[in-house]
């Protein structure tokens, strides 16, 4: 903690540990540097760890295709610039979930290494929960064309 004084008030700041987040990010690219901590996990424990890395990557992919799918065969909907939201939307989703698949890789590999439990995320909810907003949007779009 820093303390800092202006014009008589005192404020305390946390210091950011750069180290802890580059160090983050050095996993992603450098997987050998996990080696170097705790202790080999059985290796059929990592294959299933890149297994799930693989399925993300697979979900990410087919995000992004179907965003650039509605970009270019949708035909346009009702609502002013829908369909291009919808494709933005899509390629963000996927790049969003091809990032957290890395992240969540390097960090299960680590609290293998470490013996400690495994990291838990909220993202498979939230994603879940984001699709079906969509769809919902998209059946409500798809009603409205219908019925008018």
């Amino acid at each position: 903690m820093t303390k800092y004084a202006i014009s008589g008030s005192t404020f305390l700041t946390r210091s950011v540990n750069n180290q802890r987040v580059f160090g983050g990010l050095l996993q992603w690219f450098d997987p050998e540097s996990a080696h170097t901590e705790g202790t080999t996990p059985d290796y059929r424990f990592s294959l299933a760890n890149e297994r799930t890395f693989l399925a993300w990557i697979r979900t990410g992919l087919a995000l992004i295709a179907g965003g650039l799918a509605c970009a270019q065969f949708l035909p346009p909907l009702p609502i002013a610039r829908l369909r291009e939201i919808i494709a933005i939307a899509l390629l963000v989703l996927g790049g969003l979930v091809a990032l957290r698949a890395v992240d969540h890789w390097a960090r299960a590999e680590r609290a293998m290494r470490l013996g400690v439990d495994l990291p838990r995320s909220r993202f498979p909810a939230v994603l879940a929960i984001t699709v079906a907003i969509g769809a919902v949007v998209l059946v409500g779009t798809v009603l409205h064309r219908v019925l008018a």
